[in-house]
């Protein structure tokens, strides 16, 4: 007997890097779960305009501007869910108008959260480890809860893919690559990474819609116009850099602390602190509005 297909808009909403969440009732499919806000697409609506009418009807906020955040299938044993999720910034203007019981959560949070099977793929992109390695040798893969900015020039695209097939599938999550490398890999390789970096002038070039669906965009970034439009375009995070003067960057105009803080406070998305920071400024960094950090000479010694 085939099962029925139930079309489902979800919202993640976002604000000051935490993401709201709340309590699916026992009576409903798959309770006694947490759930991210959302609900059926009706007859003659676009899943966008569910997503709308849901979170103005169930969370009473009304917001225009949407991403498009992911699409997944998903089989349970008696339904398949076919999971349309749509990502937006909320304001602090509208933060009190937010009903019960919907609250927000620490992306750290939501893996403790016990959401539906459906949702595991959407917690595991919302969550980022707090440390990126950046480093031209792919040899320098860490083993523990950091992940790893492969940093190489897009030329000999076959070298460069002949290289990642030495990678376990695990060792491909934890791996980030520039949006040119990525371009160029074959289709597998492509659906296997799952983090893509964009330089700052790659950043300004794309518009709202250029972004591949499904996947986690981090965003160079150095000043406040940047950093916006890492916003307006649905990046998942960014770079702010630098913050102290570096060896290779020593022309560079350092933001200092209260620099960084001064544009990172205001995110809706996690911001990593880069350039001339070590991982033992972690607490430091998050006092002012870092969600985590990355380096390249200071974190060799990341394992």
């Amino acid at each position: 007997m085939s099962k029925n297909t139930v079309n489902v808009a979800i919202a993640i909403l976002l604000h000051k890097s935490k993401v709201l969440v709340g309590w699916r009732q026992a009576s409903q499919h798959q309770g006694n779960k947490h759930e991210f806000p959302g609900g059926k697409v009706e007859q003659g609506e676009t899943p966008e305009q569910a997503c709308r009418r849901e979170i103005y009807e169930e969370v009473g906020i009304g917001i225009k501007n949407w991403h498009v955040f992911d699409v997944i299938r998903h089989e349970y044993d008696d339904v398949i869910v076919q999971l349309h999720l749509f990502q937006a910034d909320v304001p602090d203007q509208q933060l009190d108008l937010i009903q019960q019981p919907w609250a927000w959560y620490r992306r750290d949070q939501l893996a403790h959260l016990n959401f539906p099977k459906a949702n595991t793929a959407i917690v595991q992109r919302l969550i980022w480890s707090h440390f990126i390695k950046v480093s031209e040798q792919l040899t320098a893969m860490p083993q523990s809860d950091c992940l790893l900015y492969w940093r190489k020039p897009p030329h000999a695209v076959d070298q460069i893919e002949a290289q990642l097939l030495t990678l376990s599938d695990e060792q491909l999550q934890k791996l980030i690559l520039n949006f040119d490398i990525w371009q160029q890999l074959d289709a597998v390789l492509q659906k296997k990474i799952q983090t893509i970096h964009l330089k700052q002038s790659q950043l300004l070039s794309l518009r709202k819609g250029d972004l591949p669906v499904g996947k986690r965009l981090i965003a160079a970034c150095h000043d406040a116009v940047s950093l916006q439009h890492a916003h307006v375009i649905g990046c998942d995070a960014v770079l702010l850099s630098p913050v102290n003067a570096t060896e290779t960057h020593p022309d560079a105009n350092a933001l200092g602390w209260d620099g960084f803080s001064q544009l990172a406070k205001d995110s809706h998305l996690p911001v990593f602190a880069l350039g001339g920071v070590a991982p033992e400024d972690l607490e430091q960094a998050q006092k002012h509005h870092a969600y985590g950090l990355a380096g390249i000479r200071q974190f060799e010694s990341i394992k």
